[in-house]
């Protein structure tokens, strides 16, 4: 595994470097993976990167970039809306010559149609905002205010919000809730890879077991 970096469009013009983690021995083979969004990210930032080494072993070579404004990129996440990432992640695709992808949880909202693809545990935009709106009423509640997911989400379209620590703006909240993933892509069921759900964990986990499952999915489904 090695960083890297690929030219990410701007919405203005021009281009930025966005960083990746890159397995690339120039096989034909080649995955994007559009990771999982938000704090889930984070929680599942292990098991991406052990699914990765796995399929690098078996022949594939994998490509990690981060979202703008997530992750190391320096772009500022309240200026983005999924727009711009879906043209990123495109625009990743072609500089790095994948031939698949593979979107994990709310990465499955910006695979490029494309390519052909593996949804691994397809999650909606409205429940993403749901679970962070809540963790944020949580929070509020714990600190003797009062707030609710009504209220929030019309902020939330009007003048953007903060959910979870994550600046989110108006025009990508609004942009986003409605958004759910593709059915054209291969749905990868938590229960085809067996245990629980590490995103639902309440810190960062790794599992060997399902970092070997999901890898034998994806090298099988991407064939020779």
């Amino acid at each position: 595994m090695t960083p890297a970096n690929w030219p990410c469009p701007l919405p203005t013009g021009g281009f930025v470097q966005e960083h990746a983690l890159v397995a690339d021995d120039q096989r034909p083979r080649r995955l994007l993976i559009v990771p999982a969004l938000f704090d889930e990210g984070n929680k599942l930032r292990r098991l991406t990167v052990e699914t990765m080494r796995r399929l690098d072993a078996a022949g594939v070579d994998c490509f990690l970039p981060d979202l703008p404004g997530c992750n190391e990129s320096q772009q500022p996440l309240d200026r983005q809306t999924p727009t711009i990432w879906l043209g990123a992640m495109a625009a990743a695709a072609r500089h790095f010559r994948a031939t698949h992808a593979w979107g994990i949880r709310g990465g499955c909202l910006f695979t490029p149609p494309a390519l052909p693809s593996w949804h691994y545990a397809p999650v909606k935009a409205a429940s993403i905002l749901r679970q962070m709106t809540r963790a944020r009423i949580l929070a509020s509640r714990e600190a003797g205010r009062e707030e609710n997911r009504e209220d929030l989400a019309v902020a939330a379209r009007g003048r953007g919000i903060e959910l979870a620590g994550y600046p989110l703006g108006a025009d990508f909240y609004r942009e986003f809730e409605g958004l759910a993933p593709s059915a054209g892509a291969v749905a990868i069921t938590q229960e085809q890879i067996g245990g629980g759900g590490l995103w639902l964990r309440a810190e960062p986990g790794e599992d060997r077991d399902q970092a070997d499952a999901l890898a034998g999915y994806l090298a099988s489904g991407i064939g020779g």
